[in-house]
């Protein structure tokens, strides 16, 4: 049907009314029309009385809920400010990221030290790479005080951070080391390596104001056996920077500094640019205040490094005192970024703070800075050995410097109802006679047994002789050097008393007084005519615990929450 609804069956059409056909009006005329009027007046009037009913119901509808009302503006609002700090946040990353530079992967040595297995907890060590650099590009020769071209690396610290995240140590590496450096990549062809050349030629390497970041790590990991996992490299301004968005940081100088103590080509004395004592500095100031090394302390560039270290230990106490979160750091990231240039496996604003704020939980205390051992060698440097490598292998074992085990592996301390302080041994004194291993109690106190001859097996036959005497064996390895000719029983000041029980077992060892908190066992060749080399393997080298390290090393850390005044200059 034509009427019908489409879609619609025939029996759902409206039907129509009955009506006579007098009572149709005609159609057209002035009747229909006012007929029409009126219904659409009608119906005008109606619709007005019934929006002004809705309004009049809604209002009265609307006073019980005007709490709901302000609780969607409020909610709205708070959903509002949460969108606008996502996206603030997510505008200071972006600018971040945007200041950061990564150096090219291509130059990173293939040939590498193996990357460090995580503890119990997932957790691993992360060793990072300083190096300030003194470029004179890029806007930083106004800072510098020189038009030299390329740039070196005048300040190179190792950062080690142990995986229980507890406890971190920088290790600075003098610039006038003479080294060998490996193979690096200059102008897309890799070099041949170079021994007996300093450790900051190899920043210099293709003579750019860059500088050779890749080339530096390369060195690094070659020295020192270990993986390093990230490199940062900061200019002067950055550096300057830094220094000015924490609002200064306090240091100590031993003497009154003028013009020409940072720069010797002055030509006369000028004006003093430092007082003696205690001040706060900041941007240039501090700039001036690490790198000057003339007419401070002893004039050395070592000693230069000792404020360094003491600089940097006031930094990170400054910064931990307000505050280890974002609010914080990001203001530090965007000075530092601006002239940044980072490894690219850190080459955004979201892995630098999140390292940052993984640092957060170290004690001031457990923060070290200490120096590779050195001696002069004529105007450079040289390397003390075999104290270098033990300081690489504590590190890479996870050790910290005063012996403690950091890896999360085991424990440090000794059983509950262990061998307490007592009066320490007279050094080189002697046990009288053997004791019967079922005679001595160790009381759970821990031995690393290590081997000091070539003969083998000699740790598994002390090893199984402690555990009868129930002691600890906290792990067997190589010493550094197996020439030993007599045992040796090295002891922390808290470990008097279980030396004392240990060399009941061990007759004729030497007793010897270490700065480390660990009990060592050193067999010697005495030990191995005794017990005519008994069967088994001795540890492999670089294995378990390395040997203890000289209390050299340990005794001249700084910590960070030392006294800024304390152990400016190295003599």
């Amino acid at each position: 049907m034509s009427g019908q609804r489409a879609g619609a069956s025939s029996h759902d059409a409206p039907k129509p009314h009955p009506t006579d056909a007098s009572d149709q009006p005609r159609p057209g005329g002035r009747a229909e029309a006012r007929r029409a009027q009126g219904r659409a007046q009608g119906r005008s009037q109606g619709a007005a009385q019934g929006r002004a009913q809705n309004r009049a119901a809604g209002r009265g509808r609307r006073k019980p809920g005007r709490p709901t009302s302000k609780k969607k503006i409020i909610a709205w609002t708070a959903a509002s400010a949460v969108v606008l700090l996502a996206a603030g946040t997510g505008a200071v990353y972006m600018k971040l990221n945007g200041n950061i530079k990564s150096f090219d992967k291509a130059g990173i040595a293939t040939d590498r030290p193996p990357e460090a297995t995580a503890d119990a907890n997932g957790n691993k060590p992360v060793n990072v790479l300083l190096i300030g650099s003194d470029s004179r590009g890029a806007g930083n020769n106004s800072l510098g005080g020189g038009g030299d071209d390329g740039a070196r690396s005048d300040t190179t610290i190792l950062l080690h951070v142990y995986a229980d995240h507890k406890h971190a140590v920088g290790i600075s590496i003098p610039r006038d080391s003479l080294v060998e450096i490996p193979s690096c990549l200059v102008n897309g062809k890799w070099t041949k390596p170079q021994p007996e050349t300093m450790f900051n030629a190899a920043f210099s390497m293709g003579n750019t104001d860059t500088g050779n970041p890749a080339c530096t790590q390369n060195t690094v990991e070659k020295l020192t056996g270990m993986r390093v996992d990230h490199t940062l490299v900061v200019d002067f301004n950055g550096f300057a920077s830094m220094t000015s968005a924490v609002g200064g940081v306090q240091v100590c100088v031993p003497n009154a500094v003028y013009e020409g103590d940072l720069n010797p080509n002055l030509g006369h004395k000028g004006k003093q640019i430092f007082t003696k004592g205690v001040q706060s500095v900041a941007g240039q100031q501090a700039l001036d205040y690490v790198r000057v090394r003339h007419g401070i302390g002893d004039g050395s560039d070592i000693g230069r490094m000792q404020r360094q270290q003491a600089f940097l230990s006031a930094l990170i106490k400054k910064v931990k005192g307000e505050g280890m979160n974002p609010t914080t750091l990001l203001p530090l990231a965007d000075a530092a970024t601006k002239s940044l240039t980072v490894d690219p496996g850190l080459g955004s604003a979201e892995k630098l703070l999140s390292f940052g704020l993984s640092m957060k939980n170290i004690d001031l205390k457990d923060i070290k800075f200490i120096t590779v051992p050195w001696r002069f060698e004529g105007p450079r440097v040289a390397w003390v050995q075999p104290d270098a490598d033990h300081l690489w292998a504590a590190l890479k074992a996870d050790r910290t410097l005063d012996g403690q085990d950091a890896s999360g592996q085991h424990p440090d301390a000794p059983a509950s109802g262990g061998p307490s302080p007592s009066t320490p041994p007279a050094a080189g004194s002697q046990p009288p006679s053997a004791a019967a291993p079922g005679d001595v109690n160790g009381a759970g106190a821990r031995v690393m047994v290590y081997n000091g001859t070539t003969t083998k097996g000699l740790t598994t036959s002390a090893a199984a002789k402690l555990k009868d005497a129930r002691f600890t064996v906290a792990g067997a390895a190589n010493a550094a050097t197996q020439d030993h000719d007599t045992t040796v029983i090295e002891y922390g000041p808290s470990q008097a008393k279980a030396a004392q029980t240990l060399a009941q077992l061990f007759p004729g060892a030497t007793l010897q007084k270490s700065g480390t908190a660990a009990l060592n066992l050193i067999l010697g060749k005495d030990y191995a005519a005794a017990n005519g080399g008994a069967a088994g393997a001795s540890a492999a080298p670089g294995s378990a615990v390395p040997a203890p390290l000289p209390s050299s090393i340990s005794d001249n850390a700084r910590s960070a929450d030392d006294d800024p005044c304390s152990n400016l200059t190295y003599n």
